[in-house]
């Protein structure tokens, strides 16, 4: 669901990283340093008009899928964030994945802002540009207003069911009593300048104790590690906490264990650019202090796992005790695996973690969950699976390359690589070749069990009495289908239905309501069977009891009725039959 976080960022930046994401959706966290000179500028009218002092010497915008997916950006105790901006499409109001973040932002107690983007796309919206709401908002037609008015109130009554009290920013009282709803266009501009405003204000009053520049050694999370042309391989980063230096020994949470290594450079983006994605190339820093974003380069890097903690040691402080500290954190990011699920590797820890997060949330187990490339030892472990649970037996692949090796191997065996690199999509492709297989087998497996059926022999439709017997009959309730067993209201066997034809053609099936002429072998008509006889279609025990405990579901209403009506039938000879 775009509901356009990156668009609104790219907007105050003039950038254009939404669109060069996959699907136009975040799938990596970004962050981008809005200086306090920029933020003044576009905000110049309200700060005029209010007569603020701007204290903050400008802010750090962390841009994240706005999923728990990647929520593992955190530090001990809660969020990284002092503070969230939760973007909701304003024409849609509060959807599933909005819900998640709230819950989110609600157990890492983060207070947030809403931002009811997409406002522009409101039928005969007037585009005004980069100003106030309140001056885009006069410019409307009464039409207009209305409607984003109720998209308001709805959206008030949303959150007011998820158990928070919200208004329109304008409006609220007491900021830290009321959740602000600040209307806005991300692609247009209008409300941009009432969002950074309000950002501002609440920053200052509730966060002044935090706008303190902390000394002291860093303390930071990996975001990514990237490579980059002539320095090898790098970490992106954010520091939230004291300082890193050049030379400084950093420790990281590495593929097999925890590691340290030297700083060689740190790489700031430059004002306004984008850690991912950034038009300039960096400029080069000696230190950095909290909060920024930076990237780091230094030996070893390449063994590093994105969403790993960064931490300087402090000074005197033995190597040994910060690598525990970074196990220490790690082992809280861990994993639990079941012995029967999916193969899931992904590129980096905050996906993977999450992936599986999501994955349990959907009812679905796994058995690995690594980062890194596919290999032939996933196969063999998704191999082991399939022969207890083929559906299971799979490997998820989020934005991770498969080894030539792997993909023979699986190919081979059988084995189903499901690749993406969006990770609803990862998911949702998976859920749905589940319930299509599944569907396709219990569709087989239905197929060699008799469909229960109640029919009544009509009168004057007898062709031949015997050797076979050829008759009419009338299906009153159920399906009626050849090569099945018919038994009377006694439970006596009639005889075996070999053929059903309808207008000297020969049919499939008969449902409710339908007239056929029937081939029946062994019955005699006036002996075994009478005209305006009820015959049912006869089931195995075992076949009643698959139909009733696993295909009850993919049974019509009168197929369930013809069932019942068989199921009595036999009970009044074994009252613990199918039971």
């Amino acid at each position: 669901m775009d509901v356009g976080k990156t668009t609104l960022l790219d907007t105050v930046r003039g950038t254009f990283v939404a669109q060069r994401e996959a699907g136009g959706i975040t799938q990596y966290i970004g962050a981008s340093l809005f200086p306090v000179d920029a933020l003044v500028e576009i905000c110049r009218k309200f700060v005029r008009e209010l007569r603020v002092e701007i204290k903050v010497p400008g802010i750090l915008v962390i841009d994240t899928p706005g999923h728990e997916a990647f929520m593992n950006l955190r530090r001990r105790g809660g969020s990284i964030a002092d503070l969230a901006i939760l973007v909701v499409d304003a024409m849609k109001g509060v959807q599933e994945q909005t819900r998640e973040s709230i819950g989110l932002l609600k157990a890492r107690r983060t207070p947030f802002v809403v931002a009811a983007n997409k406002i522009d796309m409101i039928s005969g919206w007037r585009p005004q540009g980069m100003v106030g709401f309140a001056e885009a908002y006069g410019k409307q037609s009464a039409e207009v207003r209305e409607d984003l008015d109720n998209k308001i109130y709805q959206l008030v009554g949303d959150l007011s069911f998820l158990g928070f009290r919200s208004d329109l920013y304008n409006k609220v009282k007491s900021f830290a009593k009321t959740v602000a709803i600040v209307p806005l266009s991300a692609r247009t501009g209008e409300g941009i300048p009432d969002l950074l405003i309000v950002l501002l204000g609440l920053t200052q009053r509730f966060m002044e104790n935090q706008l303190q520049v902390a000394r002291g050694p860093g303390r930071g999370v990996v975001l990514e590690v990237v490579e980059e042309e002539g320095l090898g391989a790098t970490v992106n980063a954010i520091i939230y906490a004291g300082e890193v230096a050049a030379g400084d020994s950093i420790a990281l949470a590495g593929r097999d264990k925890p590691f340290t290594t030297k700083v060689r450079s740190l790489l700031l983006p430059k004002p306004l650019d984008e850690i991912r994605d950034p038009r300039d190339r960096f400029r080069q820093a000696q230190r950095v202090e909290a909060v920024a974003g930076v990237k780091i380069a230094a030996p070893n890097l390449d063994n590093a796992v994105p969403g790993s903690p960064l931490l300087v040691p402090g000074r005197g402080e033995p190597e040994s005790e910060v690598l525990a500290r970074i196990a220490s954190e790690v082992e809280e990011l861990k994993v639990h695996v079941d012995k029967v699920g999916v193969v899931l590797k992904t590129d980096t820890l905050g996906t993977l973690e999450a992936t599986v997060n999501l994955l349990s949330d959907r009812g679905i187990p796994t058995r690995v969950a690594d980062i890194g490339e596919i290999s032939k030892r996933d196969v063999v472990e998704a191999q082991v699976v399939r022969q207890t649970d083929e559906l299971s037996g799979v490997i998820l692949a989020f934005n991770v390359k498969v080894s030539p090796e792997a993909e023979k191997e699986a190919a081979d065996a059988g084995v189903r690589i499901f690749e993406e690199k969006i990770v609803y999509r990862l998911i949702d492709q998976y859920v749905q070749w589940v319930e299509t297989e599944r569907s396709l087998k219990e569709t087989a497996a239905l197929e060699r069990i008799p469909r229960p059926a109640k029919i009544r022999v009509l009168p004057g439709f007898v062709f031949r009495r015997s050797s076979p017997a050829i008759f009419g009959v009338e299906v009153i309730s159920g399906t009626l289908k050849p090569n099945v067993k018919l038994i009377n209201e006694k439970a006596r066997e009639v005889g075996l239905i070999s053929q059903i034809q309808d207008k000297g053609q020969a049919v499939g099936e008969v449902k409710k309501g339908g007239m056929a002429a029937v081939s029946v072998k062994d019955a005699v008509l006036g002996r075994t069977l009478h005209e305006n006889e009820v015959l049912f279609v006869d089931l195995t025990e075992r076949e009643a009891k698959a139909l009733t405990n696993s295909y009850m579901h993919r049974l019509s209403g009168d197929e369930k009725e013809a069932l019942k009506d068989t199921t009595e039938i036999k009970r009044r000879l074994d009252p613990f039959w199918a039971r």
